[in-house]
C-alpha cells in the first residue's frame, strides 16, 4: 500500500497539504468538527498519508476538528503530537513489514513479535500512550506463502494465548493495553480492504483468546467494519464483548470508504450504544477517502459526534 513512486507522492502531496493548510485557518476550522465530545475520537495516520498528508497535516486537521488524538504512528511522532495538543489513542506493534500477517497465532514468529511488542510498550509507557496494536496472523505456516501448510484454528488459538501470556505481565506493569484485532477475509480487492488468510477473522474466536489471556490489559480492538463484512449484528456485538473492548474503528462498507449515505452502516446508533455501554476509549477514524479527504474526514467526526 506504500509503493507509490515519489514523484506521484509529492504532487499528491502538494495538493493535499495545500488543501489541509487552505482549509484549516483560523476561526472557520472551528466551526465544523466536534461539539457534544462525549465520542474520543482520533485519526488513523495512514488513510491519510495514503492522498499525501504529512503527519503533522493530519494533526493539524485532528486538533481543528476537535479531535483527541492521531494513532497507528510511531513513536518517533509522538512528541509532534504533543506539540498540537493531542496524544495517539494506539501504537503499532513495531512489527515491520506488514504486521498482521506475522503474529502470535505461528510459534515460529513469537520472539520477533513479542520483542517488536515490548519495546513498543516500554516507548508507550514513556510517553503516555495506552495501547499498543496486536494481531493473530495469516494462518499459513510460513505467513506469505499459502503452500506452506495451515495452522488450524485450534492450534492458532493455543499460540496465540501463549504468545500474549509471556508479554502481557510485562503490559501489565507498564500501564499499556495490548489490543488484538480481528480483520475480514472477504474482501480481496485491496491489500489494506480485507486480508484473506487471516486468522482472527470473527469476533467470538478474537474474543476467546483474550478471556483465556485473562489479563484486564488484554483487550479487543473493535473494527465495525471488518464485524460488519464478517459478523454484522453490530450494536449486540458491542454488548457482548463490552467487557473487554480497548479501542474502536470505524469506515463505510463496502469499500473501507467515507461515512456517507452511499454505505450500509448506520453509524449514530452505533456511537450511542458505545456511550450506553459507557466505554471511555477511542474511535478511530480508519476509511480510505475517495473523494476530498478533508470532507470525508469532517462528516465522519462529525456523523460520530452524538
Amino acid at each position: 500500500m506504500k509503493d507509490q513512486s515519489f514523484s506521484r507522492r509529492n504532487l499528491i502531496k502538494l495538493a493535499g497539504g495545500a488543501a489541509v493548510t487552505a482549509a484549516f485557518t483560523g476561526e472557520a476550522a472551528k466551526k465544523r468538527g466536534v461539539k457534544k465530545g462525549r465520542i474520543n475520537q482520533s485519526v488513523v495516520h495512514w488513510c491519510w498519508g495514503e492522498r499525501g498528508w504529512e503527519v503533522e497535516d493530519t494533526a493539524k486537521a485532528a486538533k481543528d476538528l476537535g479531535c483527541k488524538s492521531v494513532e497507528i504512528i510511531g513513536p518517533e511522532h509522538w512528541p509532534l503530537l504533543k506539540k498540537h495538543g493531542l496524544t495517539c489513542a494506539i501504537a503499532p506493534n513495531g512489527v515491520e513489514g506488514a504486521p498482521f500477517m506475522r503474529g502470535m497465532n505461528n510459534r515460529d514468529y513469537h520472539a520477533m513479535v513479542i520483542k517488536a511488542t515490548k519495546e513498543t510498550i516500554d516507548a508507550c509507557a514513556k510517553h503516555g500512550v495506552k495501547s499498543v496494536i496486536a494481531f493473530n496472523g495469516y494462518k499459513w505456516r510460513k505467513a506469505e506463502d499459502p503452500k506452506s501448510g495451515e495452522i488450524s484454528l485450534e492450534e492458532g488459538a493455543k499460540n496465540c494465548v501463549e504468545g500474549f501470556k509471556k508479554i502481557i505481565g510485562h503490559a501489565e506493569k507498564k500501564g499499556v493495553n495490548i489490543c488484538l484485532e480481528h480483520l475480514n477475509t472477504r474482501d480481496d480487492t485491496h491489500p489494506m480492504k480485507g486480508h484473506p488468510g487471516y486468522q482472527g477473522d470473527k469476533v467470538d474466536y478474537v474474543a476467546d483468546i483474550i478471556r483465556r489471556v485473562g489479563s484486564p490489559n488484554m483487550k479487543m480492538l473493535f473494527d465495525i467494519y471488518h464485524v460488519q463484512i464478517m459478523d454484522g449484528d453490530v450494536i449486540r456485538r458491542l454488548e457482548e464483548n463490552k467487557d473487554i473492548i480497548g479501542h474502536i474503528h470505524t469506515a463505510g462498507n463496502p469499500g473501507r470508504k467515507e461515512l456517507d449515505d452511499t454505505q450500509e452502516i448506520n453509524y449514530p446508533p452505533i456511537m450511542r450504544k458505545l456511550l450506553d455501554i459507557k466505554y471511555k476509549g477511542f474511535v478511530g477514524q480508519e476509511f480510505i477517502p475517495t473523494g476530498d479527504p478533508m470532507k470525508g474526514l469532517i462528516n465522519a467526526v462529525e456523523l460520530c459526534d452524538v
